[in-house]
């Protein structure tokens, strides 16, 4: 066996056969010991304690110790999602921005008119120059954000509040905000291709719809008592069909959104659950988007 570096160089003879390895960070000191994992020897000072042997300190720096990912290990939400030590962050995040624009209307009124929801103004023959027709893609998200009277933002942020919280807790930040963002669109989107153009549409009822299809897909699959959620979605339907000016497109929009994408998060296999689950995302996003476009082409 070589001589171990720093060892004396002039030796010669039988202890030479019988000398160890430097460790891999320590040169000076001879160690019998190896990591379990990468095999470099390691001196007492670098050993990290492992199910089975030692590690070196770059190997446990780099993997959870069996061979795995770092993350491997991490307690995971329903939908696979990352444990949160605050489960309702986005929620509340949302709710502030919500309640932010609403502050902002109430102080300047004439906001409304550049955040609500319109497909092209002026109305045809003329070619708009205001609308999502007239280029002003942006009202498609702003007019989510947007509410004019109390009882608007009171009944939606209430109702953000109540159904946010446990779908956040069970598909994690990152698809718990997808799935809100996505059915908001989807609302806005078929109030755009229904509603006429000249109309004006605000509020974030579509994407809580969508929280509400998502609950449903959620008490489902946990086996959970349906009937109360029914209940009350269909009191909800009921409300939306019955009072005059509500966008019932929006509420629509966003139930069907909701649904197909909380079903794709909640029952994606486990080893293609993020191929379906984004995979259903941009299926919901991609549909909204050649609805947007056609109907643009159709108003411009």
């Amino acid at each position: 066996m070589d001589q171990a570096p720093g060892g004396p160089r002039g030796s010669q003879g039988p202890q030479d056969a019988h000398s160890l390895p430097g460790c891999y960070r320590h040169p000076d000191r001879e160690t019998g010991v190896r990591c379990t994992r990468c095999e470099r020897p390691i001196c007492p000072e670098c050993m990290v304690s492992a199910s089975v042997g030692f590690q070196c300190p770059e190997c446990v720096r780099g993997g959870s110790g069996t061979g795995h990912a770092p993350t491997a290990n991490q307690p995971r939400t329903l939908a696979g999602g990352s444990i949160a030590r605050d489960p309702r962050l986005i929620t509340k995040l949302l709710i502030l921005v919500n309640v932010a624009v609403f502050l902002a209307i109430q102080a300047n009124s004439r906001l409304v008119t550049d955040l609500t929801l319109i497909g092209a103004w002026p109305p045809a023959p003329f070619t708009p120059t205001q609308g999502v027709a007239g280029g002003e893609w942006y009202r498609l998200v702003t007019s989510m954000f947007a509410h004019q009277e109390l009882w608007h933002i009171a009944f939606n942020m209430l109702s953000l509040w109540w159904l946010g919280g446990p779908l956040e807790a069970a598909l994690g930040r990152v698809r718990y905000f997808s799935l809100y963002m996505v059915s908001g669109l989807a609302g806005s989107a078929l109030t755009y291709l229904l509603v006429s153009p000249s109309s004006g549409s605000l509020g974030a009822s579509g994407a809580i719809y969508g929280l509400f299809g998502a609950t449903a897909v959620l008490v489902r699959r946990l086996n959970y008592d349906m009937r109360p959620v029914i209940a009350l979605l269909v009191i909800n339907l009921i409300f939306t069909f019955s009072v005059p000016g509500i966008a019932w497109q929006a509420h629509v929009g966003g139930l069907i959104a909701g649904v197909i994408i909380a079903y794709g998060m909640v029952h994606a296999p486990r080893e293609r659950r993020a191929l379906v689950q984004w995979g259903t995302c941009g299926a919901v996003l991609l549909v909204v988007i050649v609805t947007i476009v056609l109907r643009t082409v159709a108003l411009a």
